[in-house]
């Protein structure tokens, strides 16, 4: 998908808040241009550099934890702003979205356009269901995306 862009939405959809970016994805699907890929992706920093490849716009939606208010949203320019103070990579695997784009950046290998949408988890027990901040959250951040997406067209 050389020059193409992809939403990729980050998280662990068993583990409360932790999967807030995959319903954001999922949220996206069908409502942006169709030459927009859309995946849902557990986070892990290789697998993950390995999908964002090649393509020049990647958005990237996952929970963080930042001691922000429950459903804060944050928007990131990669190339422009550090991730200092914000724990992503919520799940168990523990080489998250941080460290992916610090190892991306080193390497030289982040999309030309790398935003990432940060949302401020709640609870990420393993069985929780979605806190009501975070799950309002998720139409903030699709309609984001989505204008953005739209921008870079």
């Amino acid at each position: 998908m050389s020059g193409g862009r992809i939403v990729v939405g980050i998280g662990n959809p068993d583990r409360g808040d932790d999967g807030v970016g995959r319903l954001v994805a999922r949220r996206l699907v069908g409502s942006i241009p169709a030459d927009v890929e859309v995946i849902e992706h557990d986070g892990e920093a290789a697998s993950l550099l390995d999908r964002i490849e090649g393509v020049h716009a990647a958005y990237l939606i996952d929970a963080c934890v930042s001691g922000a208010p429950s459903g804060t949203v944050r928007r990131i320019d990669v190339h422009t702003e550090e991730l200092p103070g914000i724990q992503f990579g919520l799940s168990t695997h523990g080489f998250g979205l941080a460290e992916a784009m610090a190892l991306g950046s080193a390497l030289g290998q982040l999309p030309a356009h790398c935003v990432i949408f940060a949302i401020e988890a709640g609870t990420v027990e393993t069985g929780a269901t979605l806190s009501p901040k975070v799950a309002e959250a998720v139409g903030t951040v699709a309609t984001a995306v989505r204008e953005e997406v739209m921008q870079d067209a």
